[in-house]
C-alpha cells in the first residue's frame, strides 16, 4: 500500500483498517461473485481483497483519499451505501469516526490494531443482520464531513463530488455492529436500513 510516511500511525492504521473492513462489506453483501475476490491474510485474521484491479483501486483510492481531511478532523462518517435499481438506498454501513490528532501520548500500533482486528471478527458474522440485495445492485463509499468544505482554503476540496444519494423520509432503523472508544481514536460501526413505515 502506497501512503505517505509523515502521517500518524493512527491515522494509518485506521486507513488501512477502512481499505479491509470496506473490502470486507463488499464481499459479505454478495454483490460480485466469490472468485472476484481472494483470501489474505491482515491482522492475523483471514480477510479478503479484491482480485479485480478496478475494484481494488476503487476502494484504495477513496479511502486513502480521505488522509487530509482525517487528519484535520474533517470526515465524521464514511458509509458503504448499497442502491436497488431504482437507485433508492437500501442499506448503510456506517463507520462513524473520531480521531485525536492532539492525543500526546505514544500509542501502542499493537494496541490500536488489537482493537481494530475485533471489528473485522463482527464483521465477518454479521452476515444475518443485512438484507438480501437483488443482483442489479449497486454500491457505492461515500464520505460525511464535519463541515463543509471552502474550495479557496483547501487544494483537496475540488477532489470530491458532493453526493446526490436520496435521503430516506423516515429516520433509518439502526443496528449496532460494534464500537470503540479511546484515545487517540473513537470508531463505530453500525448498520441502517429504511424504516419499515
Amino acid at each position: 500500500m502506497d501512503h505517505k510516511d509523515n502521517q500518524s500511525p493512527q491515522v494509518r492504521i485506521l486507513l488501512e483498517f477502512l481499505e479491509v473492513a470496506i473490502t470486507s462489506v463488499v464481499f459479505l453483501k454478495g454483490v460480485y461473485p466469490s472468485g472476484a475476490f481472494e483470501r489474505r491474510r491482515y491482522m492475523n485474521l483471514v480477510v479478503q481483497r479484491a482480485r479485480h484491479p478496478e475494484l481494488r483501486d476503487y476502494i484504495h483510492s477513496s479511502v486513502w483519499g480521505l488522509l487530509p481531511f482525517i487528519e484535520k478532523d474533517l470526515v465524521e462518517r464514511v458509509a458503504v451505501i448499497f442502491f436497488n435499481a431504482d437507485n433508492n438506498p437500501v442499506e448503510r454501513f456506517i463507520f462513524k469516526l473520531v480521531v485525536n490528532q492532539s492525543y500526546s501520548s505514544k500509542v501502542e500500533e499493537a494496541d490500536l490494531e488489537f482493537s481494530l482486528r475485533s471489528f473485522l471478527i463482527k464483521l465477518s458474522v454479521s452476515e444475518p443482520l443485512t438484507n438480501v440485495l437483488s443482483h442489479d445492485c449497486r454500491w457505492e463509499i461515500t464520505a460525511y464531513f464535519r463541515s463543509l468544505l471552502d474550495k479557496s482554503t483547501s487544494k483537496d476540496a475540488g477532489l470530491w463530488i458532493p453526493t446526490d444519494t436520496k435521503q430516506w423520509h423516515q429516520p433509518p432503523l439502526i443496528t449496532p455492529i460494534k464500537s470503540m472508544s479511546s484515545e487517540p481514536l473513537s470508531l463505530q460501526l453500525y448498520l441502517e436500513h429504511p424504516s419499515l413505515n
